[in-house]
């Protein structure tokens, strides 16, 4: 496969020859960043979670591995064997699946100093091992600041004061609530925090929350938050068109997202499905 030229202005310029590694999991997110990062004129080297990541990765990408949840061993040798000193970390592992995991040498070294299995915890460990055996994890968002959601409304409809009043008890309990290193996703209606995002994820969250908000007025209003002291290599709060059509069943009416920090992936698709829907979406 030939290398794309480097556009004008793409970032990190200067290695643009070098291969960058992709460690992916599921949804949207690697195939728009490995697009993006291609653009700028890298060559990318995919290791693939089985039963996570999408098959169609292995059309925007020069090599594709595939490796079980927990074969943290043979990333590195995928890595390694393609040259890759960099990588990063894209797209989200199903939580329940943490524990039906395939551990190799390398998992086994993790997992034995772990004290916490927080996401954030576990995910640093697991950086921290990488880049002990050659392979720096860095930040995707040099490649896809454009993917961020801005401040303000993102489609036709703003929040009625109520919806407001809603987010920002949302933004106060998601960021409590990401302290613990828990999710980062909280759902309310009328000042009552009906579902707060734990290891079922995001949209059975938004479910749970909807189910409870049925009737009297508007749905409710979810909130999706940057965990404090987030470490931006992974783990970003992202939206696409699933997270609508998930609010759009469970009845709720708006999406608030913390702007300039949450991933808004196929944004026009998404806004076209919040527009039919009448719900909000807002950057906060």
């Amino acid at each position: 496969m030939s290398e794309p030229k480097a556009q004008p202005g793409a970032p990190l310029a200067s290695r643009a020859q070098a291969p960058l590694g992709l460690v992916a999991g599921s949804g949207r997110f690697p195939t728009l960043f490995a697009q993006a990062a291609a653009r700028a004129g890298r060559t990318i080297i995919a290791a693939a979670h089985e039963n996570e990541a999408d098959p169609s990765l292995a059309s925007h990408v020069a090599r594709l591995r595939w490796v079980k949840l927990g074969q943290l061993g043979h990333i590195v040798e995928a890595m390694r064997e393609a040259g890759c000193s960099e990588a990063v970390f894209c797209g989200g592992i199903r939580k329940v699946r943490l524990f039906d995991v395939r551990l190799d040498w390398l998992g086994l070294k993790v997992v034995s100093r772990l004290r916490t299995f927080g996401d954030d915890a576990a995910l640093r460990a697991i950086a921290a091992a990488l880049e002990e055996e050659g392979v720096k994890i860095v930040s995707p968002l040099p490649f896809c600041q454009e993917l961020l959601a801005p401040r303000g409304r993102l489609g036709k409809r703003a929040m009625s004061d109520e919806q407001r009043r809603d987010a920002e008890i949302g933004k106060d309990a998601a960021l409590k609530l990401g302290a613990l290193d828990l999710g980062q996703t909280v759902v309310v209606k009328r000042g009552v925090v009906l579902a707060v995002e734990a290891v079922e994820g995001t949209d059975a969250c938004i479910a749970r929350g909807g189910s409870l908000s049925r009737g009297g007025g508007d749905g409710a209003v979810v909130v999706k938050m940057v965990k404090p002291g987030q470490d931006e290599r992974f783990d970003l709060p992202a939206v696409g068109p699933g997270t609508l059509a998930a609010l759009s069943a469970a009845g709720c009416s708006a999406l608030a997202l913390e702007a300039g920090r949450t991933l808004v992936l196929d944004r026009e698709e998404m806004i076209r499905a919040a527009d039919a829907a009448k719900i909000v979406v807002e950057g906060i």
